[in-house]
C-alpha cells in the first residue's frame, strides 16, 4: 500500500491522517475517530468514524459501526449506520442490519440482514399516490 503506488479499492492514500489497526492487533472496547480509519485486525465492541472506514480482507469486526463511508472486504457482524454509503467488496461478508442512503455489493461479497436506505417522506408520499392510483385504476 505504501511504496507501490497501488492500493485496495477504498483504501486511504496520500497524506491524509488516519487511524490504523494492524493485522496482528485485537481491540476490545469503543474506538472513536474524527477521521479515516483502516482495520486489518480484530475488533469487538463499537467503532465510530466520521470519515471513511476501510475494513481489510483479513479483518473481523464483532459490534456496531457508525461511519461516513464504509468500505469492507472483511467480516462484519453487527449493525452498521453509514451517513454516505456502504461498499461490500469481495470477499467481504456483512451480517447485520444496515442504514445508509447508498449501498453496493460486489460479486462474490455477501450481505445477510435488513437494509434501510432512508426513503425520505416526499418520495414516500409520491410512491403512495402512484400505488393508490394503480390500485383503483384512476389517474
Amino acid at each position: 500500500m505504501w511504496a507501490s503506488g497501488t492500493s485496495e479499492p477504498g483504501s486511504v492514500t496520500g497524506h491524509e491522517a488516519f487511524t490504523y489497526l494492524g493485522k496482528d492487533v485485537t481491540f476490545h472496547g469503543i474506538l472513536t475517530s474524527d477521521g479515516n480509519v483502516r482495520i486489518d485486525g480484530h475488533l469487538e465492541g463499537e467503532l465510530h468514524s466520521t470519515g471513511t472506514l476501510t475494513i481489510g480482507a483479513h479483518a473481523v469486526i464483532r459490534g456496531n459501526i457508525t461511519a461516513g463511508i464504509l468500505v469492507t472486504s472483511g467480516n462484519i457482524n453487527g449493525t452498521v449506520i453509514a451517513s454516505e454509503k456502504i461498499k461490500i467488496l469481495n470477499p467481504g461478508t456483512l451480517i447485520g442490519n444496515i442504514r445508509t442512503p447508498a449501498i453496493s455489493i460486489e460479486a462474490g461479497a455477501h450481505f445477510h440482514g435488513l437494509s434501510d436506505m432512508g426513503l425520505d417522506s416526499q418520495l414516500a408520499g409520491q410512491f403512495r399516490v402512484k400505488r393508490e392510483t394503480y390500485a383503483t385504476g384512476r389517474t
